[in-house]
């Protein structure tokens, strides 16, 4: 990818002295969001700035080995001292989300902050909260921005294997190993750089992929027994989740990473959703196949967003109200969802 001269002209001078800086990701940070902040704070370290990392919540558990991780700040544990790390940044990189909102517990106070605020992300319409903006949705993850961002610099020599681990999580895991949002020939060439680098791929895939809890194990079995409907006349299924649900399963943060795709799977379905009761919303993730727009339909009805296959977005009635307001909408889509090819 070729970024504009006058962008990475701007962003080396931003790194070209030593600085304090802060990395921030969105809410419920996923393994692109973790991987894309640990890798350009390994990487901002090597410049000799001050980085701070500031997470809105607590990563899931299998995240938790990567290498910088113990230097995430989560800010729902100690707001006073992440919003004055947030005051004092004279930079502040926003990796992996579109909208100042999106981190949702500091939101005012970002936007609040002089610090120049540098947006590296891959999802649709970002905001113009920021200063500059590094914004590619045609590529698999931010991670994958970022590793593009890095070589762009001429300092891909500085990748090493810390960083090169970060970088695959954030890769493999937003392209659901490499399942979907992969298909250019560029993803592969940067995964073989990684690799070149140290990464273990087999090793990073166990970590993340083989470290699930028993209780995350029986949730799934439990969203796919008794709480997945298939509507196959509009070629959609969802699951849902209460909050009764969720404690009975011992329920930790990511434990419902990936199941959405799960009722993606069935063979004829072009659009599946999970929606997970909360305290104060009902958490919907979309997904779909072929040309359906999620990330329309989520702005539309649920004004939400993300990428044309994978949005997100809340409801803010109850459960069952937000279950039949998903049905009576789909209904409308019927001619769409299923003439959908892919």
């Amino acid at each position: 990818m070729n970024f504009p001269v006058d962008t990475i002209t701007l962003f080396k001078s931003l790194i070209s002295r030593s600085k304090k800086v802060l990395v921030t990701t969105h809410y419920n940070p996923d393994g692109d969001a973790v991987g894309a902040s640990l890798a350009l704070y390994h990487f901002l370290v090597k410049f000799g700035h001050q980085v701070d990392l500031i997470i809105p919540n607590d990563l899931p558990s299998f995240l938790k080995w990567m290498p910088g991780s113990e230097k995430l700040l989560i800010y729902n544990d100690n707001p006073e001292t992440c919003n004055e790390i947030i005051h004092n940044a004279e930079v502040i990189f926003c990796l992996d989300f579109n909208a100042l909102s999106r981190v949702r517990y500091y939101s005012d106070e970002l936007s609040k902050a002089t610090g120049f605020k540098v947006l590296i992300d891959h999802h649709l319409q970002p905001s113009d909260e920021f200063d500059l903006s590094l914004s590619e949705i045609k590529v698999s993850s931010t991670s994958e921005l970022v590793y593009q961002l890095v070589s762009e610099l001429s300092y891909e020599h500085l990748i090493d294997k810390p960083i090169a681990e970060c970088l695959v999580v954030g890769i493999m895991t937003d392209t659901g190993s490499f399942s979907y949002s992969c298909d250019t020939p560029e993803t592969f060439r940067i995964m073989a750089s990684l690799i070149e680098k140290g990464a273990g791929i087999e090793r990073i895939h166990r970590l993340v992929y083989d470290t699930y809890s028993e209780s995350r194990m029986r949730l799934l079995g439990h969203c796919l027994s008794r709480r997945l409907k298939v509507i196959h006349e509009l070629n959609t299924a969802y699951i849902w989740l209460s909050k009764d649900d969720l404690t009975e399963f011992n329920y930790q943060p990511g434990d419902t990473e990936g199941v959405v795709n799960y009722a993606l799977s069935i063979e004829n379905v072009s659009l599946a959703a999970l929606f997970t009761e909360r305290d104060d919303r009902i958490r919907i993730s979309l997904r779909s196949k072929g040309n359906f727009s999620v990330n329309e339909f989520a702005r539309l009805h649920f004004n939400g967003g993300g990428h044309r296959n994978a949005a997100g977005a809340d409801s803010f009635v109850s459960l069952k109200e937000t279950l039949d307001l998903f049905e009576n909408i789909i209904a409308g889509y019927r001619e769409q969802l299923n003439n959908n090819s892919f």
